[in-house]
């Protein structure tokens, strides 16, 4: 026979199961973006068949938790003009990754920044900082004062260039039902 603290237990449980089930399908409807209506947290309430509260309470637990980093407006810098995009790869001592990492995610116009393996004399770096900028000159002046910032720290870099977009999302979750065929084909 189940004890009453039990049943508590078994009761805050489902609350959570159900609490993570609705957000799982929260993000599912919205990782490509809100809906563009006059009250997205309305039609995504409708769909989940709770409250507009709801949804805003879900997202505001996310956001607490860590599981969501911002909701936010995502421009497309291609469309304003930012369309000499560098990716900066640079060899820093192994050592100072963090405090050199740190610095240069800071700049205002560097928009990712990742410490990633070396992988041998071909490919020694080991610092990733993404810079966007309207022409590679520009481009170029920014990665130069990459280059200032890490002083002699900096043991050699370059710079990739993107040349066409072959595919840009973020990162998607796929439904439990989706059959995986139909996922790789993009469907």
């Amino acid at each position: 026979m189940q004890t009453q603290t039990d049943m508590k237990l078994d009761h805050q449980i489902d609350r959570c199961l159900q609490q993570a089930e609705l957000q799982r399908q929260l993000v599912l409807l919205t990782q490509a973006g809100l809906p563009r209506v006059k009250r997205p947290y309305l039609m995504l309430a409708e769909q989940l068949g709770v409250t507009e509260q709801q949804v805003m309470d879900l997202f505001q637990s996310m956001l607490d938790s860590g599981k969501l980093r911002r909701i936010a407006a995502v421009p497309n810098h291609y469309k304003l003009g930012y369309v000499a995009n560098g990716m900066s790869v640079w060899n820093v001592p192994d050592e100072k990754i963090n405090q050199l990492g740190q610095r240069v995610g800071k700049l205002d116009f560097v928009s990712h920044c990742y410490q990633r393996p070396r992988h041998g004399k071909n490919w020694p770096y080991n610092l990733f900082a993404m810079v966007h900028a309207k022409t590679r000159q520009e481009a170029m002046q920014k990665v130069e004062k990459i280059a200032l910032l890490l002083g002699e720290n900096n043991h050699g870099y370059d710079v990739l260039f993107s040349r066409r977009i072959l595919k840009k999302q973020g990162l998607r979750l796929i439904p439990k039902n989706a059959h995986k065929e139909k996922v790789y084909k993009g469907k």
